[in-house]
């Protein structure tokens, strides 16, 4: 095993047994740290994404609900929760890391989010229900944004008007979108590609 300032470490350089460290960047929860354990191919959006992001969302946040896809650390739930949105649902396969934002909950005291341990796909074969925003960050080697979405639309798990924010690999380049959504937004950073679509409402009679 590696070895960093004489300690034990992982191939990425990450001690055994560490923790990783991200914040709230607005918000009432603004400031505030999330600790994580680094699970698997859990890589949560960046600072600066995250900021973009929401400044995108900043009129459709507050009051929504919101579905976070592949959670992993649950930066953007937790984010859109410290925003004012009523309700989160995050879903993460991983079980220490579904326990670990399970108890990042509890620690905030807040009771508008709930934690779903199960596989994606599984999942969104299940009863559905329309959500306001969904986020989907799978990891980029799974190539799975266009699958998801398309799953999402036939389920109808974001509202007609509804937002979806969409990341991939910047070199995956903008995303094939199901017939009827849109592409509002689209941005680069570093090696990161991260896009804003929207489910279109019905054509007016």
């Amino acid at each position: 095993m590696p070895r960093k300032n004489g300690k034990p470490t992982t191939e990425d350089g990450v001690r055994p047994g560490a923790r990783l460290l991200l914040r709230i960047i607005g918000g009432a929860w603004r400031g505030r740290r999330i600790h994580f354990p680094p699970v698997g191919a859990i890589r949560p959006t960046p600072d600066r994404v995250r900021e973009t992001l929401f400044n995108w969302l900043q009129m459709d946040v507050a009051g929504s609900r919101c579905l976070d896809l592949y959670a992993g650390s649950g930066a953007l739930g937790l984010e859109a929760l410290s925003r004012g949105a009523s309700r989160v649902v995050f879903v993460e396969v991983d079980t220490g890391a579904g326990r670990h934002l399970s108890q990042t909950l509890q620690d905030f005291q807040c009771d508008r989010g709930a934690v779903v341990t199960a596989d994606v796909k599984r999942y969104l074969a299940g009863p559905s229900e329309p959500f306001d925003i969904v986020f989907l960050d799978p990891p980029y080697a799974d190539r799975a944004l266009a699958d998801i979405c398309s799953r999402i639309e036939q389920r109808s798990w974001l509202r007609p008007g509804g937002l979806a924010y969409l990341e991939d690999a910047a070199s995956a380049g903008p995303p094939d979108l199901p017939p009827g959504w849109t592409l509002l937004k689209s941005k680069r950073a570093g090696a990161v590609g991260y896009h804003l679509a929207r489910r279109d409402p019905p054509a007016a009679a």
